[in-house]
């Protein structure tokens, strides 16, 4: 096959919806700094007994049951994350077990908020090598786990949740060539680190960087995939800040396209940010079928990938 498309989304997230006067309450913070400073002003809480691998589940029944796939058709299961507790077995191995897969590959793929892109790039290439003919792609995290809810500059932060895509084979390229990268000498700007590590950056060094570099690397997506910036329909990128995220479309030239908000209210969900976002569009209709899409993610790493894909 000469690509692969996406044909359907799904997304799941905790019933519990902590906002920022919740938080007001448990550290020296305050609604109006918060919103100020990123732009969140809820995020959504995994309850003690809702495991990665189910939020997973979730998410991924909701796109299976969208797609006309069959789960038996699934030959594919990669899963992007990096909060996953035990080093084995794998979340993807534990969603095909919770999916009744029959004989899937399954992987789990760790570049934190770049996860998704760096996930679906790889289920792309697969897909297109004939080493796979139907795929489910996931981006899931529990970073409630790994919170030091004693830290304002990070606890406003988190939120959890999980995102998923059906991608299959196809006679046409429906997701742009990736272009991806990493900045080793910001290698320590976003960690979790130990074995009872948390979640810590260096805020302002990723948001220097994002709103420097962002822009030029968006572009070269847009060229590989030879799409103009102003014909797209709508950008996706990693939901971090509303103030990296709202300027992108005009530094680019994309002035037009639908901008992705849901950190708004969905906090930095890392690895499931962007199919988060993405299955929300969607879902409302915010995105014409067949429109090109622009995904970016960046975080851990510091990494970076994205693509342009054409809306299921």
């Amino acid at each position: 096959m000469a690509g692969s498309r996406i044909v359907s989304l799904g997304h799941y997230q905790p019933a519990r919806v902590l906002t920022n006067d919740d938080l007001a309450e448990m550290v020296e913070t305050t609604d109006e700094w918060i919103r100020s400073r990123v732009g969140i002003e809820t995020r959504h809480i995994a309850s003690a007994d809702e495991s990665i691998d189910e939020m997973a589940e979730h998410a991924a029944r909701k796109a299976l049951a969208e797609s006309g796939v069959q789960a038996s058709e699934i030959d594919y299961v990669i899963v992007a994350t990096c909060t996953a507790i035990d080093r084995s077995p794998n979340i993807a191995a534990r969603v095909a077990r919770r999916l009744e897969l029959p004989a899937p590959a399954a992987l789990d793929l760790n570049v934190a908020c770049a996860g998704f892109t760096h996930a679906l790039a790889t289920a792309d290439q697969a897909l297109k090598t004939g080493s796979a003919t139907k795929a489910i792609v996931i981006g899931v995290e529990r970073l409630s786990d790994f919170t030091d809810w004693t830290d304002r500059s990070t606890c406003v932060l988190i939120g959890d949740g999980a995102g998923a895509a059906v991608l299959v084979a196809d006679e046409e390229e429906h997701v742009g060539p990736v272009v991806w990268g990493s900045v080793p000498e910001m290698s320590q700007a976003v960690r979790i680190e130990g074995r009872d590590g948390t979640f810590q950056q260096e805020g302002q060094s990723v948001f220097r960087w994002a709103t420097y570099s962002l822009p030029k690397i968006a572009r070269q997506v847009c060229d590989k995939a030879g799409v103009r910036p102003e014909d797209l329909a709508a950008i996706v990128p990693h939901q971090a800040n509303l103030r990296i995220i709202e300027p992108l479309a005009r530094r680019i030239g994309a002035g037009d396209a639908v901008i992705a908000r849901d950190v708004v209210e969905s906090g930095n969900t890392s690895a499931a940010s962007i199919p988060i976002a993405l299955s929300k569009l969607v879902m409302r209709r915010e995105i014409p079928s067949g429109a090109p899409v622009l995904l970016f993610g960046f975080g851990g790493g510091l990494s970076y990938a994205g693509q342009v894909v054409r809306c299921p």
